[in-house]
């Protein structure tokens, strides 16, 4: 049906046919009935085009599954991924794959460094966060995964959009708060972090940005520069979209009142996607619960339980509505065996894939190459553009 309707959207913006659309389009639902056919040519041209129109005025393709946008999205080299990660973005990151038609993923490394690190284990993350993602279902062939710092434009760009944004605006993003708060006193590349986001998404003129709720305000930001410099150069830069999951925040298995962390102290809280079947069932054997044994969803009430519940639900794509009702008649000591059993069925083959692609480090690196080479193609001619309308030639 997808293909058909598109075909048919295409044929109207090319006025190439007479034909009306379909008389009834319902997706998603969604339901758009068409008025009664008519008779003339002029007059079907005109249904087809006002049909058109009321489409992207909807902005159907969110229901339709076809983009014709470029979505970018990067992860920082911090180790292995963890469950929250996986069920929060990396899944969706796979499926949209399929779903747009330009997709970018980046490590981030320029901005795994505002805080301290140690440049050899920096090496080794990007290389087990290339593996994570490729055993995820990143697919090179499909979209373009690169390493940030190999493509000079990300700093380049960011350096300009910095000159168009004040202090103010910076000092009050909650992410300066929060970690300079935890610093003490942040660097000057955590203060601008989220000028060098909003570089990452303009630099290839992305219309669509998976975040998460936490990072609105950046996507935002981005948003103001691609106006500030369109209003100040020219039109350049289109104004891209949050793509919000609908996934709910994987929490700590120690703590379900803080999000699952790569830097949890506590090393039974966090499930990695290297975890081992024995690892898995015994952290979440640990997990957090309460005294009530009979399993229900109340994320106040019972939030250790309710946080079993949204992972079972996540790693098997059921409702949690259904979990709830499949595990009538066990205790919170069973159902957290049945959680591990779904979770190890659901991670095993991505550790194993992890495990063989680790091995092969040219590969990994054969896969970064070609995707920054790929990602500058698109770079470049965007910041021989900027260069252009800033005045440096």
């Amino acid at each position: 049906m997808e293909r058909h309707i598109r075909e048919s959207l295409m044929q109207a913006e090319a006025q190439s046919s007479p034909d009306p659309l379909p008389a009834s389009i319902i997706t998603g639902g969604l339901s758009i009935t068409t008025k009664q056919p008519i008779q003339s040519s002029a007059q079907k041209l005109r249904q087809n085009s006002e049909l058109l129109m009321l489409l992207r005025n909807l902005h159907l393709e969110d229901f339709l599954g076809f983009h014709e946008g470029r979505v970018f999205s990067g992860i920082q080299p911090t180790g292995i991924p963890h469950l929250g990660n996986y069920l929060g973005a990396l899944e969706s990151w796979v499926a949209m794959q399929n779903d747009y038609n330009s997709v970018l993923y980046s490590i981030v490394d320029l901005h795994s460094i505002t805080q301290p690190h140690n440049p050899e284990s920096l090496q080794n993350n990007i290389l087990d966060m290339a593996a994570s993602l490729l055993a995820c279902g990143i697919d090179p062939t499909r979209s373009i995964l690169f390493q940030q710092s190999v493509v000079s434009e990300h700093a380049e760009l960011s350096w300009i959009l910095g000159c168009l944004t004040s202090m103010p605006r910076l000092r009050h993003l909650p992410q300066w708060k929060m970690k300079s708060k935890q610093k003490n006193e942040g660097s000057v590349g955590l203060y601008t972090y989220p000028v060098l986001q909003a570089a990452d998404i303009l630099l290839y003129k992305s219309t669509y940005v998976p975040v998460g709720e936490d990072q609105i305000q950046h996507l935002e930001l981005a948003q103001d520069l691609a106006r500030i410099f369109n209003n100040n150069y020219g039109e350049l830069f289109p104004e891209p979209r949050a793509l919000l999951s609908s996934t709910r925040k994987v929490k700590s298995l120690r703590d379900p009142s803080c999000k699952m962390s790569k830097s949890d102290p506590q090393k039974l809280a966090t499930i990695f996607l290297t975890d081992t079947p024995d690892d898995i069932v015994f952290k979440i054997r640990r997990a957090v619960t309460d005294f009530t044994s009979e399993v229900t969803f109340d994320p106040v009430g019972r939030p250790g339980v309710a946080n079993l519940v949204s992972i079972h639900a996540a790693v098997t794509g059921q409702t949690v509505e259904d979990v709830v009702r499949l595990a009538t008649g066990l205790d919170t000591g069973k159902y957290k065996s049945v959680v591990a059993e779904a979770v190890v069925k659901r991670l095993e083959p991505i550790r194993l894939e992890i495990q063989r692609l680790k091995a092969d480090r040219s590969h990994l690196e054969c896969v970064l190459a070609k995707g920054a080479e790929k990602a500058r193609s698109l770079a470049a001619p965007v910041m021989q553009e900027v260069r252009k309308r800033v005045g440096f030639s």
